[in-house]
C-alpha cells in the first residue's frame, strides 16, 4: 500500500524520512493532490540510468528508421569482433 502524507508533515521531516525505504517511496500531497514524491537515493538512481538507458535506446530507434540499420557483419567489421 503506498504511504501517503500531507506535505504539512515535512514540519516533523524525521518522521517523513523514517518512513521512507527501498522500493517504497513516500507520495506528499498539497492541497488533497499528489505533489511529491520521496525516494530511497537508490531507487532514484535506478530510475534514473534506465531512463537514460531508455533514451538512448529511443535515439538509436529513430536513428535506425531515418538512415537505416547496421546488419550484424557491418557491426562486427566497425568493432573488430566475429561472431564464430
Amino acid at each position: 500500500m503506498p504511504n501517503i502524507k500531507p506535505v504539512s508533515d515535512l514540519r516533523n521531516y524525521n518522521e517523513v524520512l523514517k518512513d521512507i525505504s527501498v522500493g517504497e517511496p513516500v507520495f506528499l500531497t498539497k492541497n488533497g493532490r499528489g505533489r511529491y514524491a520521496i525516494l530511497d537515493l537508490d531507487d532514484y538512481e535506478k530510475t534514473y540510468a534506465t531512463l537514460q538507458l531508455l533514451t538512448e535506446l529511443q535515439s538509436g530507434r529513430t536513428s535506425g528508421l531515418r538512415d537505416g540499420y547496421s546488419s550484424l557483419d557491418e557491426v562486427e567489421a566497425r568493432l573488430g569482433i566475429s561472431h564464430d
